[in-house]
C-alpha cells in the first residue's frame, strides 16, 4: 500500500544560462529569457521588489477581466516568431503567447530532473506527457525510452515537434497525439496499455478538438482513475501539477492516496516554486502538486 507522506514538499527551481527569475514582487516578476527580459502578473509575490527600477523588453499587461486576457506591451523589439533556448540537451522556442506564457514552464524544472531520478539507468521506460503542451517535458524524457505526447492544441503539438527537431530528437520514439487527454487516456486502458510513468499538467478549464469541455475540479478524478489503470507495481511514477485553483495540495494528495491504495510506493504533495537570483533570493511558489513514486 502507498506511504502517503503528509509533510508538504517544496520542488524548488533554480536559474539556468537561459532562465532566470531576477525579481519579484507587487504582484509581478522579472524573468530573463535568453537576452530578453520580460514582466508578468504574478498574484503570489505579496512582497516588495529588491530592485527599485525594473528594465525589460516587453511586459505582459492583464486585461480588467478575471478571464486570463491582456496583451504584451513592448519596449524593444522581441522575435515574434521567438528565440531558441536550451536546458541541457533539450532545445526549445521561447515566445511570447496571448496567454501570458513564454512557450514553456521554467518552474517544471526540477519536475523533469525528478522523473529522471525515477527512471535512472533506463533506456526502455514506456512514458505519457498528458496535457504536454509544447513537449519539453517529453523531450526531457525521451532518453529513457519511449514517449506519447498528448495535447488538443494542434499548434502546441506542432511546436512540441518543431522542439524536437531543433533538439536533435527526431528520430526518438515519441507519439505525437492531437486528442482530449481525458479520451485518449481510457482508450489506452482499453487497449490494455501500461507505462512505467505519466505526468499530466491539466488546466482548469480548458477544450478538446472537438469541443470537448474540462472542467478540473469535475474531470480530474476520473482521468486520475483512468492513469492508475495505465499503471502497476512495476511503473515508477504519477505526477500531477496544478495551476491557479483554489485548492491544497493536500487534496490532491488525498486523491491519489485513494487511487494508489493497492500499489506499493509513496504518495507526496507540495508547492512547486522558483528562486530567486542572487544572494538570500526568495521563493516564489508557482503551483501545487502530488506525486506517487515507486522505486522498487
Amino acid at each position: 500500500m502507498a506511504e502517503l507522506i503528509e509533510a508538504p514538499v517544496v520542488m524548488t527551481g533554480a536559474g539556468w544560462p537561459d532562465y532566470g527569475l531576477l525579481d519579484s514582487g507587487h504582484g509581478r516578476k522579472l524573468e530573463s529569457y535568453g537576452p530578453y527580459r520580460f514582466v508578468r502578473p504574478e498574484p503570489q509575490a505579496l512582497w516588495r521588489p529588491r530592485l527599485e527600477r525594473w528594465a525589460s523588453d516587453a511586459e505582459f499587461v492583464p486585461a480588467s477581466d478575471d478571464d486570463g486576457g491582456g496583451r504584451w506591451s513592448y519596449a524593444n523589439p522581441v522575435p515574434r516568431e521567438g528565440w531558441p533556448l536550451a536546458r541541457g540537451a533539450v532545445r526549445f522556442t521561447a515566445q511570447c503567447t496571448p496567454f501570458r506564457h513564454l512557450g514553456f514552464f521554467p518552474d517544471m524544472a526540477p519536475v523533469w530532473d525528478w522523473m529522471g531520478e525515477q527512471l535512472a539507468g533506463r533506456t526502455d521506460a514506456q512514458t505519457m506527457n498528458l496535457f504536454g503542451y509544447t513537449g519539453v517535458g517529453t523531450l526531457s524524457l525521451a532518453q529513457y525510452g519511449p514517449v506519447t505526447h498528448v495535447d488538443a492544441s494542434k499548434k502546441s503539438v506542432a511546436q512540441a515537434r518543431e522542439n524536437a527537431a531543433l533538439s536533435g530528437m527526431t528520430e526518438r520514439p515519441i507519439r505525437w497525439i492531437i486528442d482530449d487527454a481525458a479520451k485518449f487516456a481510457a482508450r489506452e486502458v482499453r487497449r490494455g496499455k501500461r507505462y512505467d510513468g505519466i505526468i499530466l499538467d491539466p488546466p482548469k478549464f480548458g477544450r478538446g478538438p472537438e469541443g470537448e469541455v474540462w472542467r478540473l475540479e469535475e474531470h480530474l478524478a476520473p482521468l486520475v482513475g483512468d492513469c492508475r489503470l495505465l499503471l502497476d507495481a512495476d511503473s515508477r511514477f504519477l505526477f500531477l501539477t496544478v495551476y491557479a485553483v483554489r485548492m491544497s495540495s493536500l487534496a490532491l494528495a488525498g486523491l491519489l492516496d485513494e487511487v494508489f491504495a493497492d500499489l506499493p510506493g509513496k504518495i507526496e504533495h507540495g508547492d512547486l516554486a522558483v528562486r530567486e537570483t542572487g544572494e538570500d533570493g526568495r521563493l516564489l511558489p508557482t503551483a501545487i502538486f502530488a506525486r506517487w513514486s515507486n522505486n522498487g
